[in-house]
């Protein structure tokens, strides 16, 4: 089941990636344009020079940057950069009553401020007995042989949200932590320990409070048209297992 779909998208061919928020495109009709890369983080293992992008052109005709960076194809498959992407297909999951590990979700919200840390909830919904269930989601594409990780670097920000998270299943709400593993080549997941040990421990910490831990399968369906856009749809199958790697 396709929960969003976007049409209309330009192919091309991945250059460089630069000063986190750039990439240089050149697109099959053998021009090169400069899209916008909303994902901040370092990227590694997503994308390589020549690999082939899809972009999506800005809605605002006076935008500077007149393409988003959605996808990249690598060897092994898709891998999905746009970082706003994860939040809208989880909470159309939600509302659709499709969201593996959480199923019986109504009443769905989105950004929604919380906690004493002052932050925003992704998704807040109501499970089957009107309690409150806070999903927190993250973008997770960093790939080491078949393990999806996260985080791909340091994050004070994510360890915060899981003390939020805690501490809602202290107040007697439900509470889940949404890992979105955003390509379609890895069949497992685990917490990048090496790369954030305090966050690994916090996850543990989470976990063992009562926070569900799911680890998203996402596929991504993609298709060029005879005129050559292409489409590109989001599905949630179910969830990759956690395997602490050894």
């Amino acid at each position: 089941m396709i929960l969003f779909e976007k049409t209309g998208l330009v192919s091309g061919q991945l250059i460089q990636r630069y000063k986190r928020f750039l990439a240089d495109v050149r697109l099959d009709d053998g021009s090169v344009i400069t899209a916008h890369c909303t994902n901040t983080g370092s990227m590694k293992t997503c994308w390589e020079p020549g690999d082939r992008v899809l972009l999506e052109s800005a809605a605002n005709p006076d935008r500077k940057l007149k393409f988003t960076w959605l996808a990249v194809e690598r060897p092994s498959g898709w891998v999905g950069v746009e970082t706003g992407m994860p939040n809208r297909v989880v909470a159309e999951a939600a509302r659709r009553d499709v969201l593996p590990g959480l199923p019986g979700l109504h009443g769905v919200r989105t950004e929604v401020k919380y906690g004493a840390e002052n932050s925003r909830i992704d998704v807040v919904a109501l499970d089957g007995g009107d309690r409150q269930v806070f999903i927190e989601v993250k973008n997770t594409t960093l790939k080491s042989g078949d393990w999806a990780l996260f985080p791909d670097a340091t994050t004070e920000r994510g360890t915060k949200h899981l003390r939020e998270l805690q501490a809602m299943v202290r107040e007697g709400h439900r509470a889940a932590i949404a890992f979105f593993v955003h390509r379609t080549d890895v069949d497992r997941f685990d917490v990048a320990r090496e790369i954030d040990p305090a966050y690994a421990l916090e996850l543990d910490r989470a976990a063992e409070t009562g926070v569900q831990v799911l680890p998203l399968a996402v596929r991504m369906v993609t298709s060029p048209n005879a005129s050559g856009l292409w489409s590109l749809g989001w599905e949630l199958p179910g969830l990759l297992p956690w395997v602490p790697r050894g």
